[in-house]
């Protein structure tokens, strides 16, 4: 029975691991036919061959070099702790048989909820231009503060096109400076787990499949994917919150270094954000 519930889970996240799988069959949201706790799914799992292995590795698509200009990074020192407060953006690739198709996200950095995606079969700033017009629609109406729009130093979030509708909507920029992954962490993030959760062991044969899939799996990834860092909420429930989610992970790194060089674990949260990673 377990082993056909975890079946119909996967049948919807393929890439969901173990913890998250236990919170959705046996949360207390769900109507309890049979208990089994965290470990003991693990181990059932094992001796049925349907653990995950993940891979490690990706191709580096960001071009940096380039005549316009590079904004400084705000979202370093910010506290996010509402929806439409921070934006992140990125670009990655999805891989069919018939080549490459490029896929530009806006993630809202509180909730984690996709706002805003394109695919398209060229590396050209009218993909990101497209999920960020998508991102703009879903602003609450109304006067209130605009987000700060987070991304790489990439030429389609620095060209003149991208520049002018975030300056024409009133939304604050923000890059990264060094080209380390960990000043973007949550669109990094978010890109691992489509591509290692739903597009590695499902491969889109054609690019028009690519395109028509790839709903389905925002769909799923919002509404029924839980996230560690969101107290194993889904995106879509995060969305409607304010004030600071209790993350249900622990940074063992982080404890064991946070007296180190001085640092006062008291403002361990400031400067914090790009760390924090599912």
């Amino acid at each position: 029975m377990v082993l056909e519930m975890v079946r119909n889970e996967r049948a919807i996240l393929p890439g969901v691991g173990v913890r998250k799988l236990h919170s959705i069959i046996f949360g207390p949201s769900r109507p309890q036919q049979v208990t089994m706790g965290r470990h003991a799914l693990f181990t059932l799992l094992r001796e049925n061959s349907m653990l995950l292995r993940r891979s490690r590795g990706k191709a580096r698509i960001t071009n940096s070099r380039h005549p316009f200009r590079r904004y400084p990074n705000l979202a370093r020192e910010m506290t996010v702790d509402a929806p439409h407060q921070l934006w992140v953006s990125d670009i990655t690739y999805i891989d069919t048989m018939e080549g490459f198709m490029y896929l530009a996200l806006v993630t809202d950095a509180y909730s984690r909820k996709i706002i805003g995606w394109d695919i398209s079969p060229k590396l050209t700033a009218s993909g990101a231009i497209g999920a960020l017009n998508m991102a703009i629609s879903q602003l609450p109406h109304g006067t209130g503060p605009k987000p700060v729009h987070h991304s790489d130093r990439g030429i389609q979030y620095c060209c003149d096109r991208y520049i002018n509708i975030l300056k024409g909507t009133g939304i604050g920029i923000s890059m990264t400076e060094k080209g380390d992954p960990l000043e973007n962490a949550i669109a990094e993030r978010v890109n691992g787990i489509l591509k290692t959760e739903w597009l590695k062991n499902n491969r889109p044969r054609l690019k028009v499949e690519a395109i028509d899939m790839f709903g389905d799996i925002v769909s799923s990834y919002n509404g029924r994917r839980p996230n560690l860092s969101l107290n194993m909420q889904t995106p879509d429930s995060a969305h409607m919150s304010h004030g600071p989610i209790p993350r249900a992970w622990k940074n063992y790194w982080k404890e064991r270094h946070k007296y180190d060089q001085g640092t006062n674990p008291c403002m361990m949260t400031k400067g914090t954000l790009g760390v924090n990673l599912t």
